[in-house]
């Protein structure tokens, strides 16, 4: 899997979530997964996920940490997992690199979601492309621009979204590769 966080700010809107992402707009083939730092503002039109759609739920934020991660030949189950485990170690950094400011106050994850306390920290969605199995995983840098209750990176935690999102991406990349080596090493059983 490759990694790679673009300087540029890009609003999400939905429409990036789409096959090839990495490879059409950023020149990165393959299983990936692209980071970067902009607004959120999702139109129902490009709304993915069929319980926001259903509850007609806002999903927008002034300034994200976003990500798209793309594999290749996995199942939507699979996508779910990669979208769970983007929750799992961005909530474990989060909490790591913020200690002080968390002050043994820990953060929690429900299925894709952070919260600390009350207030969200993350939105996520997996899709199935014709090609290949979709997630956007992001979190609050501001709590700006919101609909619900948020918490951020930078406003309550003091993280910089690009070091978080360096460091997200290494996590990930790393856990990938050890998960695709762990389904060739063990010999069949009868």
């Amino acid at each position: 899997m490759k990694s790679l966080f673009l300087k540029d700010s890009i609003t999400y809107d939905g429409q990036q979530l789409h096959s090839l992402f990495g490879y059409l707009e950023h020149g990165v083939p393959g299983n990936s997964v692209i980071s970067w730092i902009g607004p959120c503002d999702i139109p129902f039109a490009h709304m993915v996920d069929g319980e926001d759609l259903r509850e007609q739920a806002a999903i927008r934020g002034g300034l994200m940490l976003h990500f798209i991660v793309e594999i290749f030949d996995r199942d939507l189950f699979a996508g779910v997992a990669v979208q769970r485990l983007m929750a799992a170690i961005g909530k474990d950094l989060v909490e790591t690199l913020a200690a002080a400011k968390l002050q043994g106050q820990r953060l929690r994850r429900s299925g894709d979601d952070i919260y600390w306390q009350d207030r969200k920290l993350s939105i996520s969605i997996a899709a199935k492309s014709p090609i290949s199995t979709l997630v956007h995983f992001a979190m609050n840098v501001s709590n700006g621009g919101t609909p619900v209750k948020t918490c951020a990176l930078m406003d309550d935690f003091g993280l910089q979204g690009k070091d978080v999102a360096e460091k997200m991406m290494t996590a990930l990349v790393a856990e990938y590769e050890s998960i695709l080596f762990a389904t060739v090493k063990a010999k069949p059983i009868s």
